[in-house]
């Protein structure tokens, strides 16, 4: 016997389809396992600029209510919140707003205007808030937050910064 070895036809069969079948299994099961961590593996959200109104429509001293809705998609699950808030215009000039977030700092629930007593009032424990968000009364424990990233567009559309998360 020489020190050459010799496949046997049926060992030649077994390495081939295990081969073939790897290849197979490869090109079938790589793009399915992609396909499912994908959406895993993508970005929560982005910062967006949202419009908020018309610098022309807010009246100086008078809160001018906003709402927004965002949808942010974070692998397979998708979250829709709402968000509000009002822009008190101070002067002729848009860097001059003052833009509050209408959750209380208390416990989240939102605040409402109240024209008669001219302070913000928060409905689940009776505080209350001056008119750039300061805590006049009750249990919060900061005034209301700001909305500090604003810009006023071509059209005169005032846009604020969502950030996610």
């Amino acid at each position: 016997m020489s020190g050459s070895h010799e496949m046997s036809r049926r060992d030649f069969i077994k390495v081939t389809t295990g081969i073939v079948g790897g290849v197979i299994g490869a090109a079938i099961g790589l793009p399915t396992i992609f396909y499912l961590i994908d959406p895993a593996l993508k970005e929560g959200g982005k910062d967006i600029w949202v419009s908020i109104g018309k610098f022309e429509d807010m009246q100086a001293g008078v809160p001018y209510p906003f709402s927004f809705t965002r949808v942010q998609v974070n692998g397979w699950e998708r979250t829709s919140s709402s968000f509000g808030g009002f822009a008190i215009r101070k002067s002729d000039k848009y860097e001059d707003l003052v833009i509050l977030n209408s959750r209380c700092t208390h416990l989240s629930c939102t605040v409402n205007w109240n024209e008669q007593g001219k302070v913000f009032l928060c409905p689940c424990h009776d505080a209350s808030f001056g008119v750039e968000g300061e805590v006049i009364d009750g249990p919060p424990p900061r005034p209301l937050d700001r909305f500090t990233d604003f810009r006023m567009t071509e059209d005169g559309q005032i846009e604020i910064l969502s950030k996610a998360g």
